[in-house]
């Protein structure tokens, strides 16, 4: 299970916090323990899932419990609920389901139009999001250090894109792969963004999860692609511990083997290619990404080199010698080639 806020910086609130603050991180440190657990059963029930025809999502509310999937609120179609969670949410998989027709032609996270359905007011105080293999969940967060969980659009574009992943390239979870997993989900979470905003690179933010922390915290979001390891610094959740170069690369067990922190190198890697191309970013360099997911020739532990050429030759393949110079010289930017 891959959910939007690392442990790392729960783990920080629970050492840190005050005495709810803490108790509330180790409650959500515990449910995604849980979740995670679980994981393997509840791919399975989706794997299950009968295909659609076109955009189908469905939102249930939890109501403050931990039992899923909730009681079904609004579906496709209806008119909007008036529960801003509910609405956001509703919205988001649109926005994100958009996003992969409209500019890649693919129909949902497994291309044959399988449903989207969410949760929202998930657990009390939940300070997490997360894609559990059949369905998007929501907390609410605890209302001092993090808002609902639905206000940022590409947190609901970040968790989709690992289902999408997991269909095609397949990138290991652990080290490097998970690292690029992790990576290539901001990268499409940072695209919805994008393109429900109108933005070119240019104008765009680069913030993963802008919007999610509350004013009593120093920081802006969870991760910047343009600058990692500035999102935020704050006497409780610490200092953002995002590299932007490899020679920075943090060696640890921890998480996987650092997959959120070191996701910051492709992360840059990215904006920089993205800017350098300029335009909208989903255009070609979002193009380029995702041709490189679905080409069927990256192994899924493949490191931070192996990807790069990847992209290189999906940038070939598709576009032109200016595009492929540009992905290249990201590439060298953050001293992965």
């Amino acid at each position: 299970m891959c959910s939007i806020v690392p442990p790392y910086l729960l783990a920080n609130i629970a050492r840190n916090g005050t005495a709810r603050q803490r108790a509330v991180a180790v409650r959500s440190l515990r449910l995604d323990g849980v979740h995670r657990s679980e994981r393997s059963t509840v791919t399975v029930l989706a794997e299950q899932q009968a295909a659609g025809d076109g955009l189908q999502r469905s939102v249930s509310s939890a109501g403050g419990t931990e039992s899923l999937p909730g009681r079904p609120v609004r579906t496709e179609g209806d008119a909007p609920s008036g529960d801003p969670a509910v609405d956001e949410a509703y919205d988001g998989l649109g926005a994100t389901y958009a996003l992969y027709l409209d500019a890649y032609g693919r129909r949902s996270v497994d291309d044959a139009d399988l449903p989207l359905p969410a949760t929202v007011h998930y657990g009390r105080d939940y300070d997490n999001a997360f894609w559990n293999g059949e369905r998007m969940v929501f907390g609410d967060g605890d209302g001092e250090l993090f808002q609902r969980f639905t206000i940022a659009v590409d947190v609901i574009g970040h968790e989709l894109t690992h289902a999408v992943t997991e269909q095609t390239a397949g990138l290991a979870y652990q080290g490097q792969s998970g690292a690029l997993n992790e990576s290539v989900s901001d990268v499409f979470g940072s695209l919805v963004k994008q393109r429900a905003l109108g933005q070119d690179a240019a104008a765009a933010d680069w913030l993963i999860g802008a919007g999610l922390f509350t004013d009593q915290v120093q920081g802006v979001a969870l991760r910047s692609m343009k600058a990692p390891g500035t999102a935020y610094d704050d006497d409780v959740l610490g200092r953002d511990p995002q590299p932007a170069h490899l020679r920075d690369l943090v060696e640890t067990t921890d998480d996987n083997g650092g997959v959120h922190v070191n996701s910051g190198i492709p992360n840059h890697a990215f904006y920089l290619a993205a800017t350098a191309i300029g335009g909208q970013a989903w255009e070609v360099t979002g193009r380029i990404w995702y041709d490189t997911l679905v080409a069927g020739d990256l192994a899924p532990t493949a490191d931070f080199a192996a990807f790069a050429v990847a992209t290189v030759r999906s940038a070939q393949g598709r576009f032109g010698p200016a595009e492929e110079q540009a992905v290249r010289a990201a590439w060298e930017a953050v001293g992965v080639v």
